[in-house]
């Protein structure tokens, strides 16, 4: 039997279908480019669908994490795994296999990728919110195995990571500028976690506080529209939110308000013992050199003894919260659950698995401020505040001093309970949390696993143009130079007065040995000596990818008007003036004031 055969009108109508397709592709981008750029409400409208594709990638991880839950745990479909009874031990072994599994599959994935992969925070503080879609679908899957086997992590950084990923992608397709593309990966990463709360104030505001850093009026129409596209695919697949009911006194007092701000002293400071311990963690597991592929396993056997004592301390918490909100517990019982949870929190990503401290923090905080008024009561204090209420205000707090965004988890809050009595006293405990991490700490999370790497960054606030404005890409190549031992005549016959303004001076080995006015050198000398004898900055001199912040420091502490870019070995490279730096400072500010109002 012979193959088939197509003729050349077949190949030619086939090669013509396929370029018809590609020009309406490359128009309709274009089309939309230019559409994009004239009319904000374009903007707004692929915003909204992007906040759709984000709240479709949200569902689809919950639902495969889930899917593992239930087939290795025997979960019913309404049980949650940190809520489930008569557990069997065997089951828990699921855990060190987990990790195993994860391990292997995060092994293969450096060998071809070995550089970190890029969250929205990092993206659009450093890189003008570029990211990688294949990176960013690899972390779906890290988090998809770490939470489907259990371990004490949550799928919201996932979230937001595909969301800001779909964003990114979109926005690159559409050539959209830097400001534009970073609201877009906020967008993306807010309708993340809008689709898994089923809350659009509160993924709008997670966008604006945590991967923006800035509230702007450009942003807020794309960024909204996102959250609530994101929240209604959530409501069409008929995917609850988180919905509690609680309640505070019917009017606060200062003495409620003084409790509850308090309450977010003890959450910060609860957070930031829990922040660096997971550093420690880290660190020290990265110390007893055991290969990557076997650290999560052991980290699941850790995890497993845990959850033997503590089944509560299973995956994120969503079902242990929802049935600890319904039960009456003892001091006792809190303290042990509070310990337990942040313990397996720690050796989770300690350990290597992958997610996020998101709503363990919100767990962690429930408990913390149930805690905390229970002690007040058996201190004798007639505080008459509802246990509950102390939960859910404790809840905002904690997330707050790990995860960042008083306003976000304000209206969590808001949004989960209803109360508005009950929001102003979350607000006020989540504004005390912020302010005393910021001081104390100076990191939230997500930035502080930055920090560890390396990175300076506090926020999302970007600061990538202050990294691409080097000395490197501001220099002017090809000053004139002349060796350091020359005679004072030989360098005037070559550079006659007016002819330029500086030399570089070389020493023997062609290296750079300063700079020689050439106006000094003609106001004072006697035709003896050397150009050498009148080279200034000779030790002062910059590197090629210092930023403009570092340049400008060299430039106010050596007080030059010029300084020499020379690379490692010392060799000349070009010239930085400080009148240029200043004026492409000056630009870049003002470009970056712009993007702040909305204005072109």
């Amino acid at each position: 039997m012979t193959a088939p055969t197509f003729g050349g009108d077949d190949l030619r109508a086939n090669v013509h279908a396929h370029s018809r397709a590609r020009r309406l592709v490359v128009f309709a981008l274009l089309y939309l480019r230019g559409r994009i750029r004239a009319s904000e409400l374009w903007l707004v409208v692929i915003a909204a669908g992007v906040g759709a594709v984000a709240g479709l990638a949200t569902l689809t991880t919950s639902f495969l994490a889930r899917r593992f839950q239930i087939a290795l745990y025997g979960l019913s479909h309404t049980e949650r795994l940190s809520s489930a009874h008569n557990l069997s031990p065997w089951t828990l072994l699921a855990l060190p296999a987990g990790g195993l599994l994860l391990g292997v599959l995060t092994r293969l994935w450096m060998r071809r990728r070995p550089r970190p992969i890029v969250d929205a925070v990092e993206a659009n503080a450093l890189r003008g919110g570029r990211m990688s879609l294949r990176d960013s679908l690899f972390l779906g899957v890290q988090s998809v195995v770490s939470n489907g086997f259990g371990a004490s992590v949550g799928l919201e950084a996932a979230y937001a990571q595909l969301g800001g990923a779909a964003a990114s992608v979109t926005g690159g397709l559409l050539n959209l500028r830097r400001s534009d593309l970073r609201a877009f990966v906020g967008a993306g990463a807010g309708a993340g976690i809008a689709a898994a709360f089923g809350a659009p104030l509160t993924g709008a505001f997670y966008a604006f506080e945590i991967i923006i850093g800035s509230y702007t009026v450009a942003n807020i129409a794309p960024v909204v529209a996102a959250a609530l596209a994101g929240a209604l695919i959530a409501k069409v697949f008929d995917v609850d939110g988180m919905v509690i009911h609680a309640s505070v006194t019917d009017a606060l007092t200062l003495t409620h308000y003084l409790i509850f701000a308090s309450l977010g002293i003890v959450c910060a400071l609860f957070g930031i013992g829990v922040m660096r311990m997971v550093a420690l963690t880290e660190k020290g597991v990265s110390h007893l050199r055991l290969p990557v592929c076997i650290r999560p396993a052991i980290g699941g056997v850790l995890l497993a003894l845990i959850a033997w004592c503590a089944p509560q301390t299973l995956s994120a918490g969503h079902g242990a919260m929802r049935m600890d909100f319904g039960l009456e517990l003892a001091a006792g019982t809190l303290a042990l659950l509070i310990l337990s949870k942040a313990a397996a929190s720690v050796l989770a990503l300690g350990f290597g698995f992958r997610g996020g401290l998101f709503f363990a923090s919100l767990y962690l905080g429930s408990l913390v401020g149930r805690l905390y008024i229970l002690s007040l009561y058996a201190a004798g204090l007639d505080i008459g505040i509802d246990p509950m209420a102390g939960a859910l205000v404790g809840m905002g707090a904690m997330a707050v001093a790990i995860i960042g965004g008083p306003f976000t988890m304000t209206f969590l809050v808001l949004e989960t309970t209803g109360d508005f009595a009950l929001t102003a006293a979350t607000l006020t405990a989540s504004i005390v949390a912020s302010v005393l991490v910021r001081e104390v700490f100076g990191y939230s999370f997500s930035t502080w696993r930055l920090h560890l790497r390396g990175e300076t960054i506090r926020s999302a606030h970007d600061v990538g143009w202050l990294r691409t404005l080097t000395a490197g890409r501001m220099m002017r190549s090809g000053a004139a130079t002349i060796s350091a031992d020359a005679t004072l005549d030989v360098f005037c016959r070559q550079f006659p007065l007016g002819s330029t303004r500086r030399v570089v001076a070389l020493d023997p080995e062609g290296r750079y040995a300063g700079i020689v006015p050439v106006a000094a050198v003609y106001a004072d000398h006697d035709n003896e000596g050397t150009a050498g004898q009148f080279a200034v900055n000779a030790a002062n001199r910059l590197t090629p990818d210092m930023n403009i912040k570092v340049i400008m420091s060299e430039f106010d502490r050596t007080e030059s008007d010029e300084l020499a870019v020379v690379d490692q070995d010392g060799r000349m490279m070009g010239i930085v003036s400080e009148a240029y730096a200043t004026r492409r400072y000056a630009e870049e500010l003002e470009r970056a004031r712009r993007d702040l109002v909305g204005g072109e």
